[in-house]
């Protein structure tokens, strides 16, 4: 049999969303019912404000203290004078007249002058009187100079052992600069060497010291040191 009860008229359908639809109002008004407050407007007094009112306020008076002056410093102890009976004799030095007239004769000794002689060098270039080699005492002053440098040259040649560098594992062209001078004596001094190897340097000094003793430079008439420099090339025969 079909049933003649229409689905429409059905309550128990949506009682489920009836429920929570009540039980959520119920709940608000419990909610609101235990937050609700009253207040006795009889206890409540916010006062009036006059702003015409001047507000006075009382500034305290600050007495400043003034400390009271140091006390005056003592007075100073009176100064005790010694009286010394005068009884000492003092004698007065009389300072003579140094003033002479035009006819007086004065007379004045020797006064003695030593010469400084400063240690002065001229270079080798410029020197008025060359050093001396010996064998070079004639000709002019550039005549000298020549010589002086071509004995110099074949006397290094001579005793310079060129097979040193070979022995040293050197190569190829070799350069040796040296510097010296020849003081007011005519010695040989202050022998500086520059070569790739010590040794070398050291063999470039040996020689230059065993130059021979010569006749020292010359300016204005006194003895004077003259530097020279003399460069050593030679080539290491592989």
């Amino acid at each position: 049999m079909e049933s003649k009860k229409n689905p429409k008229a059905d309550v128990s359908r949506n009682g489920s969303i009836y429920f929570a639809v009540g039980l959520a109002l119920m709940l608000f008004l419990t909610y609101s019912s235990l937050n609700y407050k009253t207040y006795d407007k009889s206890d409540i007094d916010i006062g009036k404000l006059n702003l015409d009112d001047e507000l006075d306020e009382e500034i305290p008076i600050i007495e400043q203290i003034i400390p009271p002056p140091p006390p005056p410093p003592p007075p100073a102890a009176p100064e005790v004078i010694e009286v010394v009976e005068d009884e000492e004799e003092v004698e007065e030095t009389v300072i003579e007249s140094t003033e002479t007239d035009q006819e007086e004769e004065i007379e004045v000794e020797e006064i003695e002058v030593e010469e400084v002689y400063e240690d002065v060098e001229v270079p080798f270039a410029v020197i008025e009187n060359v050093p001396e080699y010996p064998g070079c005492e004639r000709g002019t002053n550039a005549e000298k100079r020549k010589c002086m440098s071509d004995k110099i040259a074949k006397f290094v040649q001579r005793k310079f052992n060129t097979d040193l560098a070979g022995d040293l594992g050197l190569s190829g062209r070799q350069r040796i600069s040296v510097i010296f001078k020849i003081d007011k004596n005519g010695n040989v001094t202050g022998v500086r060497s520059r070569a790739p190897h010590p040794r070398l340097e050291k063999e470039a000094a040996r020689v230059i010291n065993m130059l021979p003793k010569m006749k020292p430079g010359r300016q204005r008439g006194k003895a004077v040191t003259v530097p020279y420099s003399l460069p050593i090339t030679f080539q290491v025969q592989d």
